[in-house]
């Protein structure tokens, strides 16, 4: 089977929905540029409480096809798994059929495939290596200034020019012609695909935890993505304009983003588990690390996602967010790529497992 299509995408959603009592089909509020509707799946029985869930996103940047396969897929083992009575089996990682119905029992699980179709559209059909949406809001008419960066449309940190340091090398821009394609666009949520995901958290009051499937580097990133971490200092925090212009250096003693220590251990343990049953499969070694170290980011969705509480004044649920980084190529033979859905099908399982201990 080759990569999906957006329309094969949008149909295994709603195909799981058809035939699952399990699985609820979830009409996302906001069409796309192109007037495309998204649609997301919960999973999970129904006991007439609100579960904690997980909200697993994926299809942000367009070019990073494999990441919409990978989360149907997950989804599509779960339904039948459960229906069946069965457990699953990932190569080297297996589960049981009482692992496989705890999930559904204990959790709801949000799957929204595909956030950005009209960009997958377009890097499928015409620029392979399409990063962003299809908006031409900003464009002036200039085709290679369309579009926006989803993975920085979000409210953290957007006004990255007085929040960094001016040698900080943050991947983010405010032209909307950047070579590198990671324009953030005019304002934060200017996009109907960030509405979108921000929606799902709405409406998902009690989630817990939040991944965000992309490609490439081979790695299980948790929060934050604009410093490093430090949990000595709660003053040292993006709210706090003290330190604007003094973030995004590494091994600096400038600035360090603040995390409560907790919150720190529980998201280094969920990752590494996520990482040893990925191994698992077959072998491939993923890193578990903070978004920092890879290279620091703002208006992203995992360190909106944590942040939310933060801003709130905890009336909001603490989420602690993820980026999973598949693989090693944004375009795989398909031959490879299915196998990276089995390994990471196998982390997102043993990733819902640990949440629930």
């Amino acid at each position: 089977m080759p990569y999906l299509n957006t329309t094969a995408v949008e149909s295994g959603v709603t195909s799981l929905a058809a035939a699952f009592p399990t699985a609820d089909l979830i009409e996302l509020p906001e069409p796309t540029f192109e007037g495309r509707t998204c649609h997301a799946l919960r999973i999970g029985t129904h006991d007439g409480q609100p579960k904690p869930a997980v909200v697993l996103i994926g299809g942000v940047h367009a070019r990073e096809w494999g990441s919409c396969e990978i989360l149907l897929n997950f989804a599509a083992d779960l339904l039948h798994a459960h229906a069946g009575g069965t457990g699953l089996a990932y190569g080297g990682t297996s589960f049981t059929s009482a692992q496989v119905r705890t999930i559904l029992e204990k959790l709801d699980v949000v799957v929204f495939p595909l956030v950005n179709p009209d960009g997958r559209r377009y890097s499928q059909t015409v620029v392979p290596l399409w990063r962003p949406n299809r908006n031409p809001a900003q464009s002036g008419g200039n085709p290679a200034a369309v579009g926006v960066d989803i993975n920085r449309n979000y409210d953290h940190l957007f006004d990255f020019r007085t929040a960094f340091h001016p040698l900080a090398p943050v991947r983010v821009s405010d032209d909307p012609a950047d070579p590198d394609q990671v324009y953030q666009g005019p304002e934060p949520f200017s996009e109907p695909e960030t509405r979108n995901v921000r929606r799902l958290l709405d409406h998902f009051v009690r989630t817990r935890w939040f991944v965000d499937v992309h490609s490439y580097s081979q790695k299980m990133l948790y929060v934050w993505g604009d410093d490093q971490n430090q949990s000595a200092d709660p003053a040292m925090n993006f709210r706090n304009p003290l330190f604007d212009g003094k973030r995004g250096l590494k091994d600096d003693q400038l600035y360090a983003e603040f995390v409560e220590e907790r919150d720190a251990d529980d998201s280094a343990v969920l990752a590494e588990r996520f990482c040893e049953a990925l191994k698992g499969v077959r072998g491939k070694e993923y890193t578990p690390q903070p978004a920092f170290d890879l290279y620091p980011t703002c208006g992203t969705s995992d360190d909106y996602t944590y942040a939310r509480h933060i801003l709130s004044g905890q009336d909001e649920e603490k989420i602690l967010a993820f980026t999973v980084e598949w693989g090693t190529d944004f375009h795989p033979p398909w031959a490879e790529m299915k196998k990276i859905v089995l390994d990471v099908d196998a982390g997102l399982v043993q990733f819902c497992l640990t949440a629930l201990a």
